[in-house]
C-alpha cells in the first residue's frame, strides 16, 4: 500500500465510522504535511446543525489551527469523496499542494447527495437563480474595499 493509499484509507475509515456516530453523512477527510496527518474531519452537518460542517472544511480548520496559519502550503488533502462546490472553494482558499479523492460526485449523487443543482446554479445568471438575489448598497461596500486597498500592513490572502 502506497503512502497515498494509507492516507486515503484513513479518510475512508473516518467516513465509515461517522455512520456509526450519526453525526452526519458518510464523508471523511485528512490533511497531510510532510508525511504526517495534521487535520482530520468528518461530516458533522446533522449533529452540529451546520450546513458548512463538511469533512473537508472540518479537516482544513483542524489543520490550519495546528499550523497556526490560514493556508495549507505544502499540504495534501485526502477526501473520501470528490469535494462539493463549497468545499472546493475552501480548498482553493487554503491553497494545498494537491487533492486526492476516492468516490466521485456521481457516486455521492447515487447515494442521495446531489450537488448537481449547485453546479448548475453557479453557471446561471444571478437574475435567473432559484434563490432570489438582490444587490444593495454597492457604493457603501465599495468604500470599504477602497479603505482596504489603501490600508498599509495588510495580510493578503
Amino acid at each position: 500500500m502506497t503512502h497515498h493509499n494509507t492516507y486515503m484509507a484513513e479518510a475512508i475509515q473516518l467516513a465509515a465510522e461517522n455512520l456509526n456516530h450519526k453525526r452526519g453523512g458518510p464523508f471523511g477527510a485528512v490533511v497531510v504535511k510532510n508525511g504526517k496527518i495534521i487535520g482530520r474531519g468528518v461530516n458533522t452537518v446533522v449533529s452540529g446543525n451546520d450546513p458548512t460542517a463538511h469533512a473537508e472544511i472540518n479537516a482544513i480548520r483542524e489543520a490550519c489551527h495546528f499550523l497556526g496559519n490560514f493556508q495549507l502550503d505544502g499540504c495534501e488533502i485526502y477526501t473520501s469523496c470528490e469535494p462539493c462546490p463549497m468545499c472546493m472553494g475552501a480548498i482553493y482558499w487554503a491553497r494545498p499542494s494537491k487533492i486526492f479523492y476516492a468516490a466521485s460526485r456521481y457516486d455521492a449523487e447515487n447515494a442521495g447527495f446531489d450537488d448537481s443543482h449547485i453546479y448548475h446554479e453557479l453557471q446561471t445568471p444571478i437574475s435567473h437563480r432559484q434563490i432570489p438575489t438582490e444587490q444593495l448598497m454597492k457604493p457603501e461596500a465599495q468604500a470599504v474595499f477602497k479603505k482596504w486597498i489603501e490600508l498599509e500592513h495588510k495580510v493578503r490572502y
